[in-house]
């Protein structure tokens, strides 16, 4: 049986209680974990995959991989950190599997119709609701998604697992396995490259009131 670690969660203990009883030969135990975790995999799929129906074929290959990895997991990190990453690399694989398919269309990769939560922007803006501010706050929310799609993959990833799902740089070191040091990096140019990309709508709207 694997240790918990004394200074562990309550979340972190019932994750590894979860874990030990699946091991043990308790499939309910596993799908408990599915049932927790499933819609914040599939809204970080989301990030990467817009059409709903890959979303939930690639979140669905990601509990299979978790599953059969699970005996690889000691509790070092927090489930979900983990699951996180396999769930980023079974995007990227299903991604480029993807794109080396010429059936599939771009549509298909970057979504048709976005729904609010997938879309809404990394910064809301808080104003008066007026037609020209919703519309400009929709131009800008555009236009924050759209520096987001243009990203490289691993400047993406890191940032949305940050601003959208709020993880720490610790937990997003471990889930796209590299340095403390690499993240801070990939976050900072990330923002710097949306923040690129949106000042010159903001100075354009600098005289009027938001």
């Amino acid at each position: 049986m694997t240790d918990i670690p004394p200074a562990a969660s309550n979340q972190d203990r019932s994750d590894m209680q979860l874990v030990e009883r699946t091991l043990a030969g308790d499939q309910k135990a596993f799908e408990l974990l599915v049932i927790k975790y499933q819609r914040r995999i599939e809204r970080l799929i989301a990030r990467f995959v817009r059409d709903t129906d890959l979303v939930e074929d690639i979140a669905q290959e990601t509990f299979i991989r978790a599953y059969r990895a699970l005996h690889q997991f000691r509790g070092d990190a927090q489930f979900y950190t983990w699951l996180y990453r396999i769930a980023v690399n079974t995007a990227k694989k299903a991604l480029s599997d993807m794109r080396r398919d010429p059936t599939i269309s771009e549509s298909a990769l970057r979504g048709k119709d976005d729904d609010e939560e997938n879309s809404r922007p990394m910064v809301e803006l808080i104003s008066p609701e007026t037609p020209e501010t919703i519309m400009a706050a929709k131009e800008i929310a555009e236009a924050v998604n759209a520096a987001l799609e243009a990203l490289p993959e691993d400047l993406r990833t890191a940032v949305t697992l940050r601003e959208m799902e709020g993880l720490s740089y610790e937990e997003i070191a471990q889930a796209m396995n590299c340095p403390i040091g690499t993240v801070r990096s990939r976050i900072f140019r990330a923002r710097e490259a949306i923040s690129q990309r949106i000042k010159p709508m903001l100075e354009n709207r600098s005289g009027k009131r938001w």
